[in-house]
């Protein structure tokens, strides 16, 4: 990878070329300074210290947890799978650029260190722990700055595939793959505030009270309006005391068991008819009735209605409830732009735990790319998905110059126009936040 010290190469089909190999001075991942100067301005470095804790002592420390950590990060974020990545990235200028003063001049961690950090540090007790605290961290911080006037949560969980023996994974019927079977938990504009690696033969809502309960207990410590959308019906005694003590809206919904339709030789075009009830219900593990909004649409061609039930302390008229919880249920787009983006279901480790790791960090890459896009990024592009900014935006290419000193990186002017990173960076830097 190293600057080439023989001549450039020269081609016969084209005398005017000539190549040379100068792997050290040329990136493909320029974008990246980007989110690390908006995890500069969130103060990311100091969640990190606060949270992560490095067992190493004396001068055993060449690669601080702080570097590690932002290697494992950000090569997520722009879309490298695992870390065997991190041999050839080693040596990269924007990875140089984004640790430490010390790296720059050198290189950051190759493969074997950056495992043994995410497979041995990471995964004892203490620093798993730390990591859910730091997701915590990075996402209040917004939240304290610009705070919403009512949380909205959803949750679902996804399907991780394995292609091996790794401990608690599992045949999932649903999905009729060995998998592993997360919970995730998203507000309302995207972070994900909590996320739980789980077997893959548990059911949907399995261990929901582990995942979902610590985020509505910090929201309601703030004294924040919320509601919650599971995707999952979690309906137990203990969530329906929880939801009566902290006041939350919850969402149930069933469909009929059955549905049959016409034949499509009598089915034409046109509107549905579509009907409001409401009325009170209170099933046998309830301590009191519930309203009850059903939602009735009758097609034309169809034999039965379709029919919903939601299940609400929400005032207002029934279809406008109705159309609040229609906004509802997008996690599933998250989710996707996770796996896709910050690949958060390779779990291709043995341990259960280090995939328990693997998964955070997962999220914690996705939830700083999410945090750039609807911070700081034009109206214009703030549409993009995580993958259209890995691919426009973070895989912007560059060469690296070194001076006396100072370093100048020269990017190449595709989507990432040089007026247009100065417009980010700028908004950026106008960005005030109350210490947490």
């Amino acid at each position: 990878m190293g600057d080439a010290k023989s001549g450039p190469i020269r081609l016969s089909f084209n005398p005017q070329l000539r190549v040379e190999f100068r792997g050290a001075t040329v990136t493909s991942d320029a974008g990246l300074l980007l989110p690390r100067a908006l995890d500069e301005q969130l103060g990311v470095g100091a969640l990190i210290e606060r949270h992560l804790t490095d067992p190493r002592s004396g001068r055993n420390r060449q690669f601080p947890p702080v570097d590690l950590f932002r290697q494992s990060i950000y090569s997520r974020l722009a879309g490298y799978e695992d870390t065997n990545d991190a041999e050839r990235l080693a040596v990269d200028p924007t990875f140089r650029m984004l640790a430490s003063r010390e790296r720059r001049e050198t290189s950051v961690a190759l493969t074997s260190t950056l495992h043994w950090f995410e497979t041995e540090v990471l995964t004892e007790e203490d620093n798993y722990r730390g990591l859910a605290r730091l997701n915590t961290g990075v996402v209040q911080r917004e939240a304290m700055r610009r705070p919403l006037r009512r949380v909205i949560l959803d949750i679902d969980s996804s399907e991780s595939p394995v292609h091996g023996a790794q401990e608690q994974s599992a045949y999932n019927g649903h999905f009729e793959s060995v998998c592993y079977h997360p919970l995730f938990v998203f507000n309302q504009q995207g972070d994900c505030l909590a996320a739980k690696l789980r077997p893959g033969n548990v059911p949907s809502a399995s261990g929901w009270e582990d995942v979902l309960l610590p985020v509505i207990d910090r929201h309601h410590d703030r004294q924040r309006p919320s509601s919650f959308a599971p995707t999952q019906p979690l309906r137990s005694p203990r969530s329906t005391r929880h939801w009566n003590s902290v006041g939350w809206h919850t969402r149930f919904d069933f469909r009929p068991t059955r549905c049959w339709s016409a034949p499509s030789r009598i089915c034409s075009p046109g509107p549905a008819v579509v009907r409001y009830r409401s009325f009170e219900y209170q099933a046998a593990s309830w301590s009191r009735p519930r309203r009850v909004i059903a939602k009735v649409e009758h097609h034309l061609g169809e034999l039965f209605p379709r029919v919903g039930f939601i299940v609400t302390t929400l005032t207002g008229t029934n279809r406008a409830v109705v159309r609040f919880y229609n906004q509802r249920g997008t996690a599933e787009q998250w989710i996707k732009e996770g796996k896709e983006a910050t690949h958060w279901t390779r779990l291709s480790c043995h341990r259960f735990r280090a995939n328990e790791v693997r998964l955070l960090l997962g999220v914690i890459a996705y939830n700083l790319g999410n945090l750039l896009r609807r911070l700081v990024l034009p109206v214009a592009i703030q549409s993009w998905s995580l993958t259209s900014l890995q691919q426009r935006l973070f895989k912007t290419g560059g060469r690296l110059i070194r001076h006396a000193r100072y370093f100048v990186l020269q990017l190449a002017e595709s989507h990432l126009t040089g007026s247009l990173f100065r417009q980010i960076l700028g908004r950026i830097g106008r960005l005030t936040w109350h210490p947490t």
